[in-house]
């Protein structure tokens, strides 16, 4: 059996969905939007996100401000442009820590099984015991403030969905031919599982890892509106909205409303994309 032949149905995999829905495309096009924001949000922003201007605090609309101003003087859109570097750098380690170890865990448990795979599915039913937003909070009152701390706890609490997902589809490729094949002509696990498996399962794996982004990046967010998050000058859709709290109280709720509201398009976008894509998988499975 040729390499060619077992990885032309991958590629296939790989390719965008056909017959996309309006609403896809409207995320995807977001998507694409929030990600190109964030990285050239230094010279999109028209001030500097923390430049304090308190002659101007709590100002609305205007020319000079599209989206106001805050509490403090600082300009609302440069503070939501600077924060979607953050908003989304979060979440992207999130995702790329728990995908690159519950790949690892997964594939190791269902390819080796026995005592190894009685060990790690204790262990992943142990985090699941704790909610990620308590683990987070547990590191943080242990390691202090900072998105690193969150990150790795976050990191923990998504591992087991994606080593689940990950040991679910290996012992399905494993009952496959093409594996017994490989094993006949001399092939070792190690070359079997990164050229033919891994590749194999990784559509669906990054479909999840999607849908986990716009997860993670909701529970970053709100563990910066409790005050665990970054630093307090650092710019974040979650922190925004905390600091937003005493303009609404007087009156002028637009300061917290705007990045509550991209928060809640971006992770919006991302589940559809990442529900979009997974069915797409789904279907060419069949």
């Amino acid at each position: 059996m040729s390499t060619a032949l077992t990885r032309r149905p991958v590629l296939a995999k790989l390719r965008a969905p056909s017959g996309r829905s309006p609403l896809h495309l409207i995320c995807l096009g977001l998507v694409g939007l929030i990600v190109a924001a964030a990285l050239l949000a230094p010279w999109l922003a028209p001030h500097d996100p923390n430049a304090v201007d308190l002659g101007a605090a709590l100002a609305g609309p205007s020319a000079e401000h599209p989206f106001g101003v805050d509490a403090a003087g600082r300009d609302t859109l440069s503070r939501i442009l600077l924060g979607a570097r953050t908003s989304l750098l979060g979440p992207l380690g999130v995702v790329l820590f728990s995908t690159v170890a519950g790949v690892a865990l997964g594939t190791a448990a269902a390819w080796r099984g026995g005592w190894l795979d009685s060990v790690l599915s204790r262990a992943t039913e142990l985090v699941f015991a704790f909610p990620g937003m308590l683990l987070a909070v547990l590191v943080i009152s242990v390691y202090g403030e900072g998105l690193l701390a969150l990150v790795l706890a976050l990191g923990l609490a998504y591992l087991p969905y994606v080593s689940r997902l990950t040991r679910s589809l290996v012992l399905a490729e494993r009952a496959r031919p093409y594996v017994s094949a490989y094993q006949v002509q001399g092939h070792s696990a190690a070359q079997i599982c990164l050229r033919h498996v891994l590749p194999n399962i990784a559509p669906v794996v990054l479909a999840q890892s999607t849908i986990n982004f716009g997860y993670a990046l909701m529970d970053l967010a709100g563990l910066s509106f409790l005050g665990l998050g970054v630093p307090p000058l650092t710019p974040d859709w979650g922190r925004m909205v905390f600091d937003g709290q005493t303009a609404v109280q007087y009156g002028y709720p637009l300061s917290a409303i705007l990045p509550c509201l991209f928060v809640v398009l971006t992770v919006v976008a991302f589940n559809v994309v990442g529900e979009r894509w997974a069915d797409h998988v789904a279907r060419r499975d069949r």
